[in-house]
């Protein structure tokens, strides 16, 4: 069959998750479950930082926005797929699932920035305890989350304006439970050498440099704690960052499992779920578990909500 002109398509199907028809209502509860503690956990972690005047802090700041990326990339696809296992619907529209790809682009892009920006907090506040005020100002803090912002819906934006312009074919099915931006490549019937080449340049170096950012902060963060002669320095030194050294290790992780080794089948499927539903969701067990501050924080908070009972 010919290809169909892109304005011709009106929607896609979403294959979703690989289960059974009895194991439906199993894994709606479980994925309902997940996206709600997702967005109660973040949403807790963001209400701590702005009511707690001590966690008015250049960490804390950049650890809100990563809480509201978080609940938006959860958003982008979980809903949509709960719905689809609802009403036992696979189909998204046109232009719902192009609107679908330019979020979940946006918003994975701004956790990658996010880590970086706060792995360079990290680097500031353990390399350099006497200027860290001073580094990291109100003034940078801003600039740097308002940087990250626009980096990544014109990223973002790119990709989405390249997508729209290509012819897809009568199959219209996506082996995903999302709209994924390789997925609907392997749909077109168009030439994608355009696409593939800003994936690999434009949106490979988007992702490379806050990695490097990441790995050169954490190798003079090591320097500097192997010269610690103290435990009580190198035990502070260690609790300063373990928590943004777990959630890097688990967000790479499981995005390197999506794109260096699996290949759209169900393994990456299983990858795609860590990245997209369970890492937000345990974000803030890790940021709140770890973290003193957090915990002194939740109990005042507890304390003034039984004060005025």
């Amino acid at each position: 069959m010919g290809p169909e002109n892109q304005s011709s398509v009106s929607e896609f199907l979403l294959l979703g998750l690989p289960m059974r028809p009895g194991q439906q209502r199993g894994f709606f509860t479980l994925f309902l479950g997940m996206y709600l503690t997702t967005v109660l956990g973040n949403l807790l972690i963001i209400l701590l930082i702005r009511l707690d005047s001590r966690l008015h802090t250049p960490m804390y700041f950049f650890l809100s926005h990563l809480a509201f990326s978080d609940i938006s990339l959860s958003s982008v696809t979980v809903p949509k797929m709960l719905t689809n296992m609802q009403t036992r619907r696979q189909s998204i529209s046109y232009v719902g699932c192009i609107a679908q790809v330019y979020f979940f682009i946006l918003f994975g892009c701004l956790d990658n920035f996010l880590l970086a920006v706060m792995a360079y907090d990290r680097y500031g506040a353990i390399c350099h305890p006497l200027r860290y005020i001073t580094i990291m100002r109100e003034g940078l803090c801003a600039l740097l989350v308002a940087g990250s912002w626009i980096l990544c819906c014109v990223n973002a934006l790119l990709h989405t304006l390249l997508l729209v312009r290509l012819s897809f074919c009568a199959n219209s099915t996506i082996s995903h439970f999302f709209c994924d931006l390789a997925a609907l490549l392997k749909l077109s019937c168009s030439d994608t050498s355009i696409n593939e080449l800003v994936i690999f340049t434009e949106a490979g170096m988007l992702s490379f440099l806050p990695l490097c950012i990441i790995l050169g902060s954490y190798v003079r963060i090591g320097t500097i704690i192997l010269r610690v002669p103290s435990t009580k320095g190198l035990y502070k030194a260690i609790s300063t960052c373990s928590s943004h050294l777990f959630v890097v290790s688990l967000y790479y992780g499981t995005l390197a499992g999506v794109y260096f080794f699996s290949s759209w089948d169900s393994t990456d499927i299983t990858a795609s779920v860590m990245y997209t539903v369970v890492t937000p969701m345990l974000n803030p067990f890790i940021y709140s578990l770890r973290n003193r501050d957090i915990k002194q924080a939740l109990e005042m908070c507890v304390k003034k909500v039984n004060f005025f009972k």
